[in-house]
């Protein structure tokens, strides 16, 4: 269409039942695409039968209507005159926030509803957390619809109300621009055309905002091109991808990142043929002059204006899980098209909703906003979520369930993550083995308190160095007494403790031992983060599998007791949950003699080492 500004990206949010559907059913009513016996049903339907405002059947209306990422999160889109619009209607319950943050990710504005009723009630916590979540999401401008004007008769000291109340708690937040909008989606007030019912408003309406709305950063950008696939078909090789910024052309100079190999564009194609230049959100493939090495998970970027690599970050996270988010805890890092394994090194702080400032914080609890640091297994190319949405937005993922547990955005690369190097020295973990004539493992009791996890490693010890092995027992207890002795025993204490444990061991194995590691550690996400920080054959799991009733009446230092009666928070298999082992490298039934259980193991190692 001749002369039509860009695509606006909406979001539409706010807490539940403050009308964000309604008011959209009235943009597409006035707009001409709902039909007023449309609009009179869906409230009809609305009111009688509680749903969602319009959100029942407008699916079905909207002929260009572009599919949900993800459950929850409606996407419509319409016309006007002068642009193009894209809405993503994002449920307003708290359990529904990573749905918001789905649809807030790409949104260029962000469209926020408060109930008018609530002028006397103050703002709901959901109302600050999707102000808060639009912000850290690079949204800088954002229409407040004080909404139901209709209930508070039109009257000027409600809506005057809300707005100073509202506006004095983001003060501290980096909009560029804060509209407060007198309305009634119902009644189509200030939605679409000025109402006479809020003479006192001299403001634009809603859609007078958005028709009038320009790009942030209207300067371009380097290229950037995350690669998702590498088509092969005979001679042809291609790089397959979506362009997050910049533009590319045919003779222009790329490098590949991490590795830094450069290389020439020979042409781009698309379903429709050659290209003569691919711009921002076009799919693309790339054909290189050069024979260089691409692989999935790269990221293609100007030669003159390359990415920063690192592999430890600050960043802010939402936590998306029922679990806490704590320090110490290993999770996958998914950043475009490539992941990698990553800890959070520690939590600094998390965002208090009352305030919007700061507070100190131990754990990151389901939907609470928090500044981590972080360690990735590898480095990666990156830009500050600030300067690019698609190169610094990120997932955490549980490694056990695949879940997703927290969305993040990077900020910038830690100074140690540039300045810190690996040395490879000639006496290594191979000289070690080899002076020694054995294999370097770790082998890894898990289970309850009194389980007889030390014990059988003791035994196991015991024979191990009488047949001449060279061998280090790694205990619990005993690392708490020194390198662990600052940790308690919180949940984020305890993933720290084991994280800890877990690099001792690696480091003993570097050495050439064969460690005889114990450790209760119940959670299966850090017992699974544990194996891959070993090499295949070097890590072994053994479930020391005793009744919670039989290590109670063994009870060698009266913990269990002490449990019981409420002196010790926190005690697994009585306070704390303790997760079995799916498929442990070895099985043992805790209730049998130390004795009898030792055969079976010895058994076992020595096929190992």
């Amino acid at each position: 269409m001749s002369g039509e500004k860009s695509l606006l990206r909406i979001l539409s949010c706010g807490s539940v039942d403050d009308g964000k559907s309604t008011l959209i059913g009235r943009i597409l009513y006035d707009c001409g695409i709902l039909y007023e016996d449309q609009l009179a049903l869906l409230e009809k339907e609305r009111t009688s039968e509680g749903l969602p405002d319009f959100s029942c059947l407008l699916d079905g209306l909207l002929a260009e209507r572009e599919q949900a990422i993800t459950i929850d999160v409606a996407y419509r889109s319409f016309r006007t005159a002068t642009r193009r619009y894209l809405v993503a209607d994002a449920p307003g319950h708290e359990q529904y926030t990573r749905n918001m943050i789905t649809g807030a990710s790409h949104a260029d504005v962000a469209l926020l509803l408060i109930d008018a009723t609530r002028a006397d009630k103050g703002l709901l916590p959901q109302t600050v957390r999707h102000t808060a979540i639009a912000s850290l999401l690079g949204i800088r401008d954002i229409i407040v619809a004080i909404n139901k004007m209709d209930r508070v008769e039109y009257k000027q000291s409600a809506f005057a109300l809300i707005e100073e109340e509202y506006r004095e708690k983001i003060c501290e937040l980096p909009f560029r621009s804060v509209y407060c909008v007198p309305v009634s989606a119902l009644h189509g007030d200030n939605i679409c055309h000025k109402s006479e019912a809020t003479h006192w408003y001299a403001g634009p309406t809603v859609l007078d905002i958005l028709e009038n709305w320009e790009p942030v950063n209207a300067t371009s950008q380097p290229f950037r091109m995350p690669v998702q696939w590498v088509a092969r078909q005979g001679d042809f090789r291609g790089l397959a991808g979506t362009v997050v910024s910049g533009e590319l052309r045919p003779g222009q100079k790329l490098v590949v990142q991490p590795s830094g190999v450069t290389a020439t564009v020979r042409s781009l194609a698309s379903f429709d043929g050659n290209m003569p230049m691919a711009a921002r959100d076009q799919s693309v493939c790339v054909q290189l002059e050069e024979d260089v090495d691409v692989s999935r998970g790269d990221i293609l970027a100007d030669e003159d204006v390359p990415l920063d690599v690192a592999d430890q970050f600050a960043a802010r996270i939402v936590c998306l899980s029922e679990s806490a988010l704590v320090p110490g805890r290993s999770y996958i890092f998914r950043h475009g098209t490539s992941e990698a394994n990553a800890t959070i090194l520690s939590l600094s702080s998390c965002l208090d909703l009352n305030t919007l400032c700061e507070a100190p914080a131990k754990e990151l609890k389901q939907n609470d906003i928090g500044s981590i640091k972080i360690s990735l297994s590898r480095p990666l190319p990156f830009a500050p979520y600030n300067e690019n949405q698609d190169l610094g937005g990120f997932l955490l993922v549980d490694r056990v369930s695949g879940n997703t547990v927290g969305a993040g955005m990077l900020q910038y690369a830690l100074y140690r993550s540039h300045t810190i190097q690996r040395h490879n020295f000639t006496i290594n973990k191979a000289a070690q083995a080899t002076q020694k004539n054995q294999h370097p493992c770790v082998f890894w009791f898990t289970g309850l308190s009194a389980s007889g996890k030390s014990t059988l490693a003791n035994l196991a010890a015991q024979e191990l160095y009488a047949a001449g092995r060279h061998i280090y027992t790694l205990d619990g207890d005993n690392l708490r007494h020194r390198l662990n002795r600052d940790l308690g025993f919180t949940m984020g204490d305890r993933a720290e403790n084991i994280r800890r444990a877990g690099e001792v061991a690696c480091l003993l194995a570097d050495a050439g031992l064969i460690v005889l590691a114990s450790f209760i550690s119940p959670n299966k996400e850090e017992r699974a983060a544990l194996r891959e920080r070993f090499e295949s054959g070097e890590f072994f799991e053994i479930f020391v599998d005793t009744p919670l009733e039989v290590c109670a009446a063994r009870d060698p230092k009266g913990l269990y007791a002490q449990a019981v009666s409420g002196k010790i928070p926190n005690f697994t298999g009585v306070s704390a949950p303790f997760d079995v082992p799916d498929n442990p490298d070895l099985h043992l039934d805790g209730t049998k003699k130390p004795e009898e259980l030792l055969v079976q193991l010895m058994r076992f190692i020595m096929t190992q080492v």
